[in-house]
Formats: structure tokens, C-alpha cells, sequence
């Protein structure tokens, strides 16, 4: 299985609409969304019909038997992160936003009423029959993001052992769900767009790629918004040796697809073109075309 990773440097640079595209094009059986933040992949991507959904515990955290809590409140003064606090009853609750599941709780308490315990910090979804779409959500304020990708990416391995391609939406920036994302890529695919936070951001991205030894190409998206700008980049792109998969237009018609929940590569149109040409770009890099 060769695994295509759509990744960009910021949000908002049109990764997603990217990656959509290119699985409408590639007739990909074998997909995931390991923007496990803000997944919206399935926006524009049909799925399909059967689903199983797995619970993910992420890191523990302090939890209060109110049974056994007599109020002291030895915990709450031990606790560094505030993350404990007496309520109107008398007894103790804690804020899981806050807990760092140090554990100090568990061990100051006179009455054992304090324990760690694995919290519930997101849910993976699994879509087979057809095709495979691999999937997972994070709850708000919780870490081990680089952990749950990880599952996302073992899970779509395991039930679409052969597809040829995988497509892989990722997350912006250069975090621990990204880090994840890259291991195993046989061609990372950057989606930046043509202004100054765009090429600063998108330096990161090439460096973290770097570090981890993971193939990259790069494409430009709203290349006309700006072209100096565009050029400047591929002109970076250009001395450091790192292919230029394309650029794609700006297109009033993006906008009308997405708002209608469809992939823009079904609508005939400048940016449908130019994404088909960053496709055959991408197949070529994987050794799937021919120049």
C-alpha cells in the first residue's frame, strides 16, 4: 500500500479540499482523517455505510469517590493545578480540563477517596464496506493526539490490507498529530498558499519532513491571489530541490462545491483542472505514471 499525506504548514490553506479532490481522482478505497482537532474530511467525501466506533483513553486523571470524601480538602490544597474544588455539598470534584494526573490527590488523601483513572479523551470511527474511512475525534482540552492518529492509521493498515493507495488528510502545523501522520508516508503532498505567513509556515513543515527522512512535494493553492508571492515559494522550493507538484487557481466555484457538500474535483472548472494536474504530479512522485 502506498500512503499519499495531504499536510500544510497553517490552517486554512485548502489542504482538505485538496485531499478530497485527490481521492475522487484516485478512486481511493483506502482513506482517513487524521486531523483528529477538527476532522471534516467526511464533509466532501462520501462514506460509507458501516460503522464501528471505539472509545479512546488518553493519559488518567484524578477522580473523587463522593462516598468516601469527607470534605477535608487536603487535596485541594495539594493540588498545584487547581484542578480540584470543593462544591456546594462539602465534597470534592475535579476539572479533567485542568488535571494533569499527577496523582498528589491519591496520595495526600486520609480516606483513599482519590484515584487515577483512564479518561475518556476521544473516539475512533471506523466506516468499512466498499471502501475504508478511517477516522477519529479528540475531546476538547485533551493531549495524546500523536497517540489516537496512530491508532486512526493502524486501523485503516488492518481492515484495507490491500488497497493500493491510502490518502491521508492530516492536521496543519507541525504538532505531535502531524509528526504521527508522517511516519510510514511514502510522499508527504504540502498545501500552502502564496503569502508570508504561508512560506514561513511552510519552511517548518519542509524541515519537520527533513527531520523524519519523509519524501515532500509542494503545491500552491490561490496561486493567483498573490503571485509574486507564489513564486517566491517555488523559487525556495526550486533551490532546495523539493518538487512543485502544481498550483491551483482561486475559483469562485470551490466555494459553491464545498457549500453544497461536494468534492470540487466533480465540477468542471480552472481549479478542477489544475487539482487533475497536481494528481498525475503526485502519481508520478509515487512511481504510479509515467512522466
Amino acid at each position: 500500500m502506498k500512503k499519499l499525506l495531504v499536510l500544510s504548514g497553517k490552517g486554512g490553506t485548502g489542504k482538505t479540499t485538496v485531499a478530497a479532490a485527490l481521492i475522487h481522482f484516485s478512486r481511493a478505497r483506502a482513506i482517513a482523517d487524521c486531523d483528529v482537532d477538527a476532522p471534516n474530511l467526511h464533509l466532501t467525501v462520501p462514506l460509507p455505510a458501516a460503522q464501528e466506533r471505539i472509545p479512546f483513553f488518553g493519559s488518567e486523571k484524578a477522580c473523587i469517590e463522593a462516598d468516601r470524601c469527607n470534605g477535608c480538602g487536603l487535596c485541594v490544597e495539594a493540588c498545584r493545578f487547581q484542578a480540584l474544588h470543593r462544591t456546594a455539598s462539602g465534597k470534592v470534584d475535579v476539572n479533567t480540563l485542568v488535571c494533569e494526573g499527577c496523582g498528589v490527590c491519591t496520595y495526600v488523601c486520609p480516606r483513599q477517596a482519590a484515584a487515577l483513572r483512564p479518561d475518556l479523551a476521544g473516539c475512533r470511527t471506523l466506516y468499512t464496506r466498499g471502501s475504508v474511512f478511517s477516522t477519529a475525534t479528540l475531546r476538547m482540552g485533551r493531549g495524546n493526539s500523536g497517540k489516537l492518529v496512530t491508532e486512526v492509521k493502524t486501523a485503516l493498515a488492518q481492515a484495507a490490507p490491500d488497497a493500493p493507495l491510502a490518502i491521508i488528510d492530516g492536521s496543519p502545523g507541525i504538532g505531535c498529530p502531524v509528526i504521527a501522520s508522517v511516519s510510514g508516508a511514502d510522499l508527504v503532498l504540502a498545501v500552502t498558499e502564496p503569502t508570508v505567513s504561508g512560506l514561513s509556515d511552510l519552511q517548518r513543515l519542509l524541515h519537520t519532513a527533513a527531520t523524519l527522512d519523509a519524501p515532500i512535494a509542494v503545491c500552491v493553492n490561490r496561486f493567483d491571489d498573490y503571485p509574486e508571492g507564489g513564486e517566491r515559494i517555488e523559487a525556495f522550493c526550486r533551490e532546495r530541490h523539493i518538487p512543485l507538484a502544481g498550483r491551483i487557481p482561486t475559483d469562485p466555484e470551490v466555494r459553491r462545491a464545498l457549500n453544497a457538500g461536494r468534492s470540487i474535483a466533480e465540477v468542471e472548472c480552472p481549479a478542477q483542472a489544475a487539482l487533475l494536474e497536481v494528481y498525475h504530479a503526485v502519481q508520478r512522485l509515487l512511481g504510479e505514471e509515467t512522466a
